[in-house]
C-alpha cells in the first residue's frame, strides 16, 4: 500500500471519530496522536492512533481495523464464530450461518461488524452484514461479507 498523504487530525475531527466509535461499538478510543493516511491506489484511509492502524474507512465509513478491535474490545456489532470457522475467516472467507454462535449488540443489514472467535474472543475480520443480527444464526447461507482480515494488506500496514 503506497502512501499518498498523511496529516494529523484536528481536535474536532478526533472528537467526532471518538464519538462515532463509542456510538457504533461502545469503545473508548484512547490516544495521544491521531493521523490520517491516504493511499495511492485505493479510496481506503487509515487513522493511526499513536502510530498504529486502529481505524480505517470501509466504503467511506470509519470503523475499527482488526488490530484496533483487538485493542479496544468492542461490545457492539460483534459476530462470534466457532472454531471450525476460524481458519476460513482468517483467510478472508465470507461468514456462513453454520459457523456463527452468537451476535453481540444490535446488528442491521448493511452494518459493519467485527468477527471474533469464541474461544478467546480474538477478532479475525471486519465485514458487512447481509442480514439483521437476529437472522444470522442458522443452518445455511452467507450472512457477512468479509472486507478486512488477519494477514491482508491493511492488517500488515505498519504506518
Amino acid at each position: 500500500m503506497q502512501v499518498k498523504s498523511r496529516h494529523h487530525l484536528r481536535s474536532d475531527d478526533v472528537g467526532d471519530l471518538e464519538n462515532a466509535m463509542a456510538d457504533k461499538l461502545g469503545v473508548d478510543l484512547d490516544g495521544d496522536t491521531y493521523e490520517r493516511v491516504e493511499f495511492e491506489e485505493t479510496d481506503r484511509e487509515v487513522v493511526l492512533i499513536d502510530g498504529e492502524p486502529r481505524v480505517a474507512s470501509f466504503d467511506d465509513e470509519l470503523f475499527l481495523t482488526v488490530r484496533g478491535a483487538n485493542v479496544y474490545d468492542p461490545g457492539q456489532r460483534v459476530v462470534v464464530v466457532d472454531s471450525g470457522a476460524v481458519s476460513f475467516v482468517s483467510d478472508g472467507a465470507d461468514v456462513m450461518r453454520p459457523g456463527i454462535t452468537t451476535v453481540e449488540g444490535d446488528v442491521s443489514e448493511g452494518d459493519l461488524v467485527v468477527i471474533a472467535e469464541e474461544a478467546h474472543g480474538k477478532v479475525l475480520a471486519v465485514g458487512r452484514a447481509r442480514v439483521d443480527g437476529s437472522e444470522m444464526v442458522g443452518s445455511e447461507g452467507k450472512v457477512v461479507d468479509s472486507l478486512h482480515y488477519v494477514g491482508d494488506e491493511l492488517y500488515d500496514f505498519t504506518g
